[in-house]
């Protein structure tokens, strides 16, 4: 390579590596979200794989700061992914109460939190593992190409889950 231009190229690399240095986010931890019933919403995503990390109660000054609400109390339970990259935060809410959605059971095209997906080896299979706690098929498994085989399902306090078992 010509000397100015390899000069060129680890100069342009430092100018990479300053911007990826100055970036802010260095993963996403996790995701939460709000159930009515803690146990149960343990029991279906262990069902489903993930391990429960923990259980905790969450109080006092610092959760009233964070979530801008006054006299917080919660349990929240801490679900990761097999694989360690993934967890998901279930949390239930003693005070205040949490707030219903209305409608109750929001459309999957409804704003905000649209759903978590999880990728799984056997799709019939795990959705068969997940009626007992509650689960229900949306719409049906749905063939994209011949890549994957798809699925949204209604979780524990209305929680919309992906599926896609990879076939391709």
């Amino acid at each position: 390579m010509d000397p100015d231009r390899h000069t060129a190229a680890l100069e342009g690399a430092a100018g990479v590596a300053d911007s990826v240095g100055s970036m802010t986010v260095l993963r996403m931890d996790n995701v939460a979200v709000v159930i009515d019933d803690l146990d149960a919403a343990v029991a279906f995503f262990t069902e489903l794989g993930l391990e429960l990390e923990g259980r905790s109660p969450i109080e006092g000054d610092v959760a009233d700061r964070t979530v801008g609400l006054d006299g917080v109390r919660t349990e929240i339970a801490m679900m990761r992914t097999p694989d360690g990259y993934g967890r998901l935060e279930l949390t239930t809410y003693v005070s205040p109460p949490a707030s219903a959605p209305d409608p109750a059971v929001p459309a999957p095209n409804t704003l905000g939190l649209h759903r978590v997906m999880f990728a799984v080896d056997d799709i019939e299979d795990t959705i068969a593992r997940l009626r007992p706690h509650g689960a229900e098929v949306l719409g049906e498994v749905a063939r994209y190409e011949d890549l994957y085989l798809l699925c949204y399902l209604r979780g524990p306090g209305g929680i919309i889950v992906a599926l896609a078992e990879q076939i391709g």
